[in-house]
């Protein structure tokens, strides 16, 4: 990774963290997003020290806006002239429906059109590279979930976990129609299940759900969640390869039936532009 800059969105902690560090120790230009600037700053100089990288630096934002995501699209644009991976990787469950700055439903905003407007602002860079890759992180929630076009911001009968696996479905939809419409660049779209991780997801939803959490079986190390994100970013296996799901242990998987529909991926896309202002 020596040369290549990567952009890791959700980046503080997690997952994310994981693999700035592994991408920073291969020799990668690493550029963190977070929305706290103490734990972002924190962690960036984190892995400056463990690594002996001085090119990790951060940028703030809160990804469920759409300003903001504009803002650190643009805030990227001035401080680099190039982006060889884009790492999607920030989302959260809501078990309260909540809504954005916006007024959209919050897992709506954050873990999709997070995705869609952050990678489409940020296309051309990736396009000027040698091989450029976007890494979507969805989720097996995925197999659950189903887009209704109709209550698109799930304001009928909210259930948390039904729209987190909706929008993992809109990761991967999203992942499927994007890679189509690269075809003939040089540049791929995968994306992935990291696993029932050990790490502070849904945290946000409460202590008691913190609690819940740290006692389910089955959960596997941030270390492990990163390696599927690490693989995608960094290894030439999958130079060329695009439009791709592939499982926490780095092997290609099938994803959901819905998923390959493409007259949903493509009304999606259409419904995204609008909804981003694109």
């Amino acid at each position: 990774m020596e040369g290549r800059t990567v952009l890791i969105t959700g980046a503080s902690s997690g997952i994310g963290f994981e693999s700035a560090l592994s991408l920073a120790q291969q020799g990668a230009e690493i550029v963190m997003v977070g929305r706290d600037e103490q734990r972002t700053g924190l962690a960036a100089e984190q892995i400056r020290t463990r690594t002996g990288n001085s090119s990790v630096s951060y940028l703030l934002a809160d990804l469920s806006s759409l300003k903001d995501v504009r803002r650190v699209a643009q805030d990227f644009k001035d401080q680099h002239n190039k982006l060889d991976v884009l790492l999607n990787n920030a989302g959260a469950v809501f078990l309260r429906r909540k809504v954005s700055i916006d007024g959209y439903e919050m897992t709506l905003a954050l873990n999709h059109l997070n995705y869609f407007l952050l990678t489409s602002l940020l296309l051309d860079m990736i396009k000027a590279g040698p091989s450029g890759r976007v890494v979507n992180v969805a989720s097996r929630a995925h197999y659950r979930g189903h887009v209704n076009f109709d209550d698109l911001q799930s304001q009928r009968g909210y259930n948390g976990m039904q729209v987190y696996g909706a929008s993992k479905l809109m990761n991967v939809l999203f992942t499927y129609e994007l890679a189509r419409r690269l075809q003939g660049t040089k540049v791929t779209a995968n994306c992935l299940h990291p696993g029932f991780v050990a790490s502070n997801f849904a945290g946000n939803n409460g202590w008691f759900v913190r609690a819940v959490m740290s006692l389910m079986a089955g959960r596997i190390s941030v270390q492990d969640g990163a390696k599927c994100s690490i693989y995608l970013a960094s290894s030439p296996d999958v130079e060329g390869i695009s439009g791709k799901y592939y499982n926490f242990d780095t092997k290609e998987t099938r994803s959901s039936e819905e998923s390959y529909d493409e007259a949903v991926a493509k009304r999606l896309w259409d419904v995204s532009e609008k909804l981003t202002a694109i």
